[in-house]
């Protein structure tokens, strides 16, 4: 039996945020577009593409080649350059308008000093004394653009991860010069950036600038830890006992609008029942007539299996039934939101939709959620021996959109840690991935397995059960100005590489937006999402 909920509203025009072509990326704007739950739901203008330079190991060069799986990831770098006198390893090194996105690092010593030089210039336009990001001296910046690792040692191991956007007009290069006396050792980075075309005006990062931003650069930081409840038209709460098998449709109110606040509160029976019974809840959601997202409620929570406690920019989850999504859903005239019961059990949900009006434009995308699970996926264990070694494929969508982030929840049937493989994402026509990684955990904003849970607005660890990696874990990223824009497809693989022999179950959701003709292949349905948790091995 289905229940399906119609309601009525007036809706006052909303202000949206649009970028012009004519108008120039400055500090300002991007800190702006940082916290733009509107501007993720459009195709950019001015057009950008989302490139990352990182330490892997240049030994891979192609799918073909000998060495695609090289790991020896901590000592890649573009070249050695020598300034005046100063032996300067070069990290990063771009030519034309563009701005730094993400910045992540890690090393075993961090005795040394990283140079940023702009636009061409000969002297450095900001200094930091150490390879550790937590020295970059800009007190404004807390721990919402800010994180340090949750093995991070001031004075040892350890790193963080720098989200304050850093552009540029001309070039931006990005050297580390050891220590000298120093024995060099493996640094292990990621710089996300943005290549704007030619003649895009972009002003580069000065130390004017922060000064001329300090209020905004707090305010942004304040913001993405605390993130705010979207302000609605109107709002619909609906309660209802869901028996087994039943589903539950709200029809939302046509017109141009948008789903801008979305609550679950489900209530379980038996609490002992929890992990599975999330499992079985299934999100979908239609916008003019098409299908978009379908996930179990766990998973799009950010939390994976268990559903446990989630805390972030787009998603939180109190770990106990509560899922709250800040995920903005815009639709032309029609769009329907269901909740499905796949479980044997009734369960009571608590549903709160939140509507606007939304201004469509030619860049507006819809909003996608794909998932997909694939169970005794084997690990290898030597990264020398292509043959043994294998990519596998984490997401694969075609049409024009923009990739925003995703989930990675799994059991780990190894003893050991499962993560050593590095992501490669392809945009496009790419003849070598757009970016191509160092890790599992680094991907995902940490540093140095096995991993402990952690929170921060752009995602973590909600789940890590056993300090050896065995058992279930989940990992979260979601991509605010690192989002990665597609003209035609973008497949994301990442290789399947362990400390110790074993097999994984991976289970995947990706958070996207797309055409309406644009669409995620591979993806799984109620056979995957309803078989029985792994408990006890």
């Amino acid at each position: 039996m289905k229940r399906i909920f119609y309601f009525l509203i007036f809706l006052l025009l909303a202000s949206c945020t649009k970028t012009k072509e004519s108008q120039q990326i400055t500090l300002e704007s991007l800190l702006h577009e940082m916290v733009s739950f509107d501007e993720a739901t459009r195709y950019p203008s001015p057009f950008y593409s989302s490139l990352q330079v990182s330490s892997y190991d240049r030994h891979s060069i192609s799918p073909d080649s000998v060495g695609w799986f090289a790991n020896n990831d901590g000592f890649g770098i573009e070249r050695i350059d020598t300034i005046d006198g100063r032996i300067e390893k070069v990290m990063f090194d771009q030519k034309g308008p563009g701005a730094i996105t993400r910045i992540w690092i890690t090393t075993i010593d961090k005795r040394g000093t990283w140079r940023f030089y702009f636009d061409g210039s000969e002297n450095p336009g900001w200094v930091i004394p150490a390879y550790d990001l937590m020295q970059l001296d800009i007190p404004e910046v807390g721990r919402g653009l800010l994180q340090p690792h949750t093995s991070y040692e001031p004075n040892g191991k350890g790193g963080n991860t720098l989200f304050l956007p850093i552009p540029f007009a001309q070039s931006c290069k990005i050297t580390f010069e050891d220590e000298p006396g120093v024995n060099p050792t493996p640094k292990y980075y990621h710089i996300n950036y943005r290549k704007y075309g030619e003649g895009t005006k972009v002003e580069t990062f000065s130390k004017d600038m922060l000064n001329s931003l300090k209020e905004a650069i707090v305010e942004t930081d304040k913001m993405l830890l605390d993130p705010p409840l979207a302000e609605s038209d109107s709002l619909l709460v609906a309660n209802a006992n869901l028996p087994a098998g039943d589903s539950l449709t709200f029809s939302l109110p046509e017109g141009g609008n948008a789903l801008n606040r979305l609550e679950f509160n489900i209530e379980i029976n038996d609490s002992m029942d929890y992990e599975q019974s999330m499992r079985q809840i299934i999100f979908q959601a239609s916008f003019d007539g098409k299908q978009t997202c379908w996930v179990p409620l766990s998973d799009f929570s950010g939390g994976g299996m268990g559903a446990p406690y989630v805390r972030s920019w787009y998603l939180s989850s109190d770990g106990k039934g509560q899922v709250i999504s800040h995920w903005v859903m815009p639709y032309r005239s029609t769009g329907q939101i269901t909740l499905i019961n796949a479980n044997k059990e009734t369960v009571k949900a608590g549903v709160k939709l939140g509507i606007s009006k939304y201004d469509w434009d030619e860049r507006s995308l819809y909003f996608h959620t794909s998932w997909k699970q694939e169970d005794g996926i084997e690990l290898s264990t030597d990264p020398s021996n292509d043959k043994n070694c294998m990519d596998w494929n984490f997401a694969t969508l075609s049409g024009r959109g923009i990739y925003k982030g995703d989930v990675l929840s799994l059991y780990n049937h190894a003893p050991a840690w499962y993560g050593e493989g590095d992501e490669k994402i392809w945009i496009d026509s790419d003849t070598f991935p757009s970016q191509f990684g160092t890790g599992t955990e680094d991907y995902y904003n940490s540093s140095w397995a096995p991993v402990v849970p952690f929170q921060t607005p752009f995602g973590g660890a909600p789940r890590a059960d056993q300090e050896s990696s065995h058992g279930y874990n989940t990992f979260f990223r979601t991509r605010n100005l690192d989002g990665i824009p597609f003209s035609e497809k973008l497949v994301f693989d990442i290789e399947m590489l362990g400390w110790q022999p074993g097999t994984v179950d991976y289970a995947t959701t990706v958070f996207w937006y797309g055409d309406f003709d644009s669409v995620a292949k591979g993806t799984s349905g109620m056979d995957e999402a309803t078989k029985k948790l792994v408990f006890k091995e």
